[in-house]
Formats: structure tokens, C-alpha cells, sequence
């Protein structure tokens, strides 16, 4: 059995892996559980030494243990548990540290403001005791069944920060949402402790409005490192130093290359070999609309667009789902808002443009029926709003990956 691991009940996407074999902790091992009888099964009987414990499970893993630290103590729940010599449990609280890392690398300023977080679990109560040691004027959790209801807000429209602390909007629920940031108009902050995707709905809401947003890969990592701390015996801070490169490693690696461009421009050819020069695995959602309905694309749009367009973009909802791809998309991805934030949650986009008198029309039924320069002007503003970075394709395909990949690093 493996020496360290992840306590959770779904767990299949998890970062944590990767996060503990860049410590050197590799031997890491994912433990989904059921329900708690198998909780309590697992504490009293596996041989472990260390593991962290996640959704459901933080306050049951709590009552399991033998010692607590003073903060798990406080916040009655742990996310780290050990076992000792002598078989005893002793567990512990890194998310604290973890969240406080996440709110100092934001540089939103805590106090005097109030805040609101979604949720009244172990991350939720964790949370709140970290943004009242912040001198947070006040701090309002807010449960489906709880004092305040998630149904009825409307007393806390004033909120300044906003803290979703459920498992609402991950993976592979992408999408959902409980709030919208339009409720509370002096909101200052979001801070998502979901991190996949790595931009949530609600994150994707707030930045339409100019809030600035904080996923929970930072959270993540930190108490990872301070778990892993106290997997080997180490003084806090031994290695504090590797959370940012941690993050900056897991978002590069998660990350999806998403190219959007004209009809013609290029974006197959080049996404083919921007993948192989990554090492991504490549998928082209025209190809992917192809495999799945078993028809044609021209066969698909003869039977009129607005139908093919639901079929695109269901297709690169689920696309855009998925981490480390590379992704070509169809020219005409952009014409669908919906599009925007099923591929931004978890990618970078990137327009390919090329001259208008290279672009290539085989194949292309909307290119060779229409005025290809009509179609350019209508898209390029939407190209434009939906791409991060441009690159221009106007020499041979090799040169062009080489300018995506000096952009992306």
C-alpha cells in the first residue's frame, strides 16, 4: 500500500498526484471511499503514514483522530492526518495556511470588508476563520440548509468578498454556478477554491464584471507543501520556496492550447504541430463533430446552421472540459458567446490570422458560398474579444508554432 495519499470520494481528476511527485513524494496514491463506514474503515485498518482528506470527508477524518492540532482543534475539521509510531492518528489543518497563502498572493486587502462564502463545510469553516484573523468586519457563511440560506442572499448584496467553498461549478459539472457576481455590486474579490476548471463559472461572471477572481490552485499547492512537510517530519516553512513553481508548472501543464481563427487560416496544421511539440495530445472539433454524429460537416451545415452550431458547441463545451490539449476549432467557434467560456475555463486562445488571399476554401462549404471577405469583417471584433494572443501564420507552419511557443513561455 502506498505510503501517502489523497482521502476523497471523487477523485479522478485530481492535482494532488502531480503535486506530491514534484515534492518526491511518489509514493502517492489516490483512496476514493464511498461513505464514511468506509472512512472509518480506512483509518483504523490501512497501513498508511500520511494522507490528506477532502470533500466529504475533512470533519468525519477529524473525529477519527486520536490528537488534533490547536488550529485543526479550532476549526474541527483536518485535511492532513498522520499515522504515528504507535499507530495513533494525529491530524492537522494545512488548508489554513493554504487559504491565508491564496488571499496574501491576491493582495486584496481583508479588512473592515465583509464576506460571504458558499458553503458551511471544513473548507468553508476554514475559510472563515482565516478572513476573520484578517480583520474581516464580518464573515457570513451561507448553506442550502443553514441559518442563511443559499435560496434568499439578498441581506448579503453588500458583501465585498465572495468565497465559493463548494463543489459547485467543478469538474465535470463545469458550468454551475450558485450566485451571480451581478447580486452584489460592491464586490471587491472572488476567491474559488475549486481548481478544476481553472476558471469557473463564477470566476468567468466576475471577470465580465471587472472583479478580480483567484482560483484554488494556489490554495492547493501551499497546503500540499505543508502537508508534505509534515509527511517527513519537516519544520513549517522547509519548503515554502516550491509553491510557486508548483503552480506555475501545474497551470502550464494543465493548460489548453486553443486555436481560433478564419475558415482556411491554418489552425489544423499548425495545432498538429504545436502538439507534437508540447507533447499534448491534439483534437480538432470539426473532426470531433465528424466522429460523434458519424456525418459530414458539409453534410451537418446543409441541414441549416443554427442546428449545426448547437452540435459545435456541445461539442467544444466538452472539449473545453478536458486539460492539455491542443485544440483546433472551427472558424466559425466565435459566433456562439456559450463558446467563449466553455473554451476559457481552462485555455489560453490563441488567433491564427493569415491574409485574406491565402486562405484555403477546400472543403469549406460556408467559405466557398459566401463573400469571404463579408465573413471577415463580421468575425475578425469576435476573434478579437475571444483571443489572448495573435499569431500571425504567414510563413510555413514550423515558423508559426515557434512564435505560439515563444508567446506561451
Amino acid at each position: 500500500m502506498a505510503r501517502f495519499g489523497l482521502v476523497g470520494k471523487k477523485l479522478g481528476h485530481s492535482d494532488s498526484p502531480a503535486i506530491h511527485a514534484l515534492l518526491g513524494d511518489a509514493d502517492y496514491a489516490l483512496f476514493e471511499l464511498a461513505d464514511e463506514d468506509e472512512v472509518k474503515d480506512f483509518f483504523k485498518n490501512a497501513a498508511f503514514k500520511g494522507v490528506n482528506v477532502t470533500i466529504p470527508y475533512k470533519e468525519t477524518a477529524f473525529a477519527l483522530c486520536d490528537e488534533v492540532s490547536p488550529l485543526a482543534a479550532r476549526l474541527r475539521n483536518v485535511n492532513t492526518v498522520l499515522r504515528r509510531e504507535d499507530g495513533t492518528l494525529y491530524g492537522d489543518n494545512t488548508d489554513a495556511f493554504g487559504f491565508r497563502r491564496l488571499v496574501d498572493e491576491s493582495g486584496v486587502d481583508i479588512a473592515g470588508k465583509k464576506a460571504l462564502i458558499l458553503g458551511a463545510g471544513g473548507a468553508a469553516k476554514t475559510a472563515a476563520a482565516v478572513l476573520a484573523d484578517l480583520g474581516a468586519a464580518s464573515v457570513t457563511m451561507a448553506s442550502r440548509g443553514g441559518p442563511v440560506s443559499l435560496k434568499d442572499l439578498s441581506s448579503q448584496r453588500d458583501a465585498a468578498i465572495l468565497v465559493n467553498a463548494t463543489p459547485v461549478g467543478m469538474y465535470p459539472n463545469n458550468g454551475a454556478t450558485l450566485v451571480d457576481p451581478a447580486d452584489f455590486p460592491g464586490l471587491e474579490a472572488v476567491f474559488d477554491l475549486i481548481c478544476n476548471p481553472a476558471r469557473t463559472s463564477l470566476m468567468l461572471a466576475a471577470e465580465e464584471r471587472n472583479v478580480p477572481v483567484f482560483g484554488g490552485l494556489t490554495m492547493l499547492a501551499a497546503q500540499a507543501v505543508r502537508a508534505s512537510e509534515l509527511f517527513h517530519g519537516e519544520p513549517p516553512g522547509t519548503r515554502s520556496g516550491r509553491i510557486g513553481e508548483i503552480v506555475a508548472t501545474l497551470r502550464r501543464r494543465n493548460r489548453n492550447l486553443i486555436l481560433i481563427g478564419m475558415p482556411g487560416c491554418g489552425k489544423t496544421a499548425v495545432g498538429r504541430e504545436l502538439a507534437a511539440a508540447t507533447g499534448r495530445p491534439f483534437r480538432d472539433s470539426d473532426a470531433e463533430l465528424e466522429r460523434r454524429t458519424g456525418r459530414a460537416v458539409g453534410e451537418l451545415l446543409a441541414e441549416g446552421e443554427e442546428a449545426f452550431r448547437d452540435r459545435e458547441s456541445a461539442v467544444l463545451a466538452s472539449l473545453g472540459k478536458e486539460r492539455g490539449l491542443v485544440i483546433a476549432t472551427g472558424g466559425g467557434a466565435v459566433l456562439r458567446e456559450e463558446n467563449l467560456a466553455s473554451l476559457s475555463q481552462n485555455g489560453l486562445l490563441i488567433r491564427v490570422t493569415r491574409p485574406l488571399e491565402r486562405l484555403s476554401t477546400a472543403g469549406r462549404p460556408l467559405s466557398q458560398s459566401g463573400d469571404l471577405a463579408a465573413i471577415a469583417r463580421y468575425r475578425e471584433p469576435l476573434y478579437r474579444r475571444f483571443a489572448d494572443v495573435t499569431v500571425a501564420n504567414d510563413g510555413d507552419v514550423a515558423e508559426t508554432v515557434a512564435k505560439i511557443l515563444e508567446v506561451i513561455e
